[in-house]
Formats: C-alpha cells, sequence, structure tokens
C-alpha cells in the first residue's frame, strides 16, 4: 500500500517535512484561525438600530451559520496546527485525516461565505419581485461590517483551499490510491504513474 516509506528502510513511516516544511505548514494553519476569529469578533460586534429599527447579524440564519462556521474552522486550524507542529512519523491514517478534514472544512466555510454574500448583495441591492428592500441604505454600518466579515471570511476559504492541495499532494504524492473493486468482488486495475 506505501511506495515511498518502504523504500527509505523499515516500518514505513518517515517524518512529515524538513522543520522548515512544517514550520510553514503550522502558520498556514494558524493564519485561518485568527483569520476566523477575526470574522466571527466582527460579525457577533454587528448590529445597529436607527429609527427604522434595529438590525443584528442574530436575525438572519445566514449570518448565524458564519459565525458557527467561523467558530468550528478557528477550532480545527488551533488543533490541526498544534497536531502539524509536532514531528511525527507519517502515517496513512493521519495523511487521510489531514485530507478529508481540510477539505471539509473548506467547503464549510465556503458556503459560510457564499450564503453570507447572497444575504448582503440583497440588503445592497434588494429584490422587488420578493419585496425586499435595499437595506444598506438605512443601515449603513451594519452592511459594511457584514461585508467585512465576509472578505475575511473568503481569504479563510482560499487558505483553506491551499491546506486542502498541500494535503492531498502529501496523501496522493506518498501512498497508493485505495484499490477498487468492482461488484462481484473482482479487482479493478488503476493507473499508476
Amino acid at each position: 500500500m506505501m511506495r515511498k516509506g518502504m523504500e527509505m528502510g523499515g516500518d514505513g513511516a518517515e517524518e512529515t517535512g524538513t522543520p522548515t516544511t512544517r514550520t510553514a505548514e503550522t502558520l498556514l494553519r494558524v493564519l485561518p484561525m485568527v483569520l476566523c476569529v477575526a470574522a466571527l469578533i466582527i460579525m457577533l460586534k454587528d448590529s445597529q438600530a436607527n429609527e427604522y429599527g434595529s438590525l443584528s447579524y442574530s436575525d438572519l440564519g445566514a449570518f448565524r451559520y458564519l459565525v458557527h462556521a467561523s467558530g468550528v474552522c478557528a477550532g480545527y486550524s488551533l488543533l490541526s496546527a498544534v497536531v502539524a507542529a509536532v514531528p511525527r512519523p507519517s502515517t496513512l491514517s493521519r495523511a487521510w485525516t489531514f485530507f478529508l478534514l481540510d477539505q471539509l472544512l473548506t467547503y464549510i466555510i465556503l458556503a459560510a461565505g457564499a450564503v453570507s454574500a447572497e444575504v448582503v448583495y440583497l440588503a445592497y441591492k434588494g429584490d422587488a419581485s420578493i419585496t425586499w428592500s435595499q437595506t444598506c441604505g438605512e443601515f449603513g454600518g451594519f452592511c459594511r461590517k457584514a461585508t467585512a466579515s465576509i472578505v475575511i471570511t473568503f481569504v479563510v476559504t482560499f487558505c483553506y483551499a491551499a491546506l486542502s492541495l498541500i494535503s492531498s499532494y502529501r496523501l496522493f504524492s506518498k501512498y497508493d490510491a485505495p484499490v477498487a473493486y468492482s461488484e462481484k468482488g473482482i479487482e479493478v486495475a488503476t493507473v499508476r504513474s
């Protein structure tokens, strides 16, 4: 199942990279944590009241989702940064775990940014067909803070996309792809480079 680990002698486990590579990956995992916390704080403090009423992030489901997704991503970033910083032998299960969780978190934070961007777009432009008026004319401060939080969220998405590329490269360059079987239990030929 393993390609390179066996060639390097012994048990198939090799260290996850040089100290410089490990430091770079750790910093790339810490950056989204800091950005997620910033987006979360900006959104949590996003409320405005005026003669037309009051508006808070908690009034909109998309913004509540953004806050929760940012919290989950910040927690994962912290945990994965700690795990990545510790020099350990690379294992198949660790590589698959990083790969799957990096992919999952990328999609979670992308979805949070996309749905929140749609809500802010409607707040700026309105939609006459569903009688949704332009809200940002009356609640400009609210819309500016929400926009700032969403922009930070998309920067986090790019960080997670980069981490996904790194973890997929690490997984698929070190280990063979899983063997595929047909419905009858017959091994299906796979292409190897």
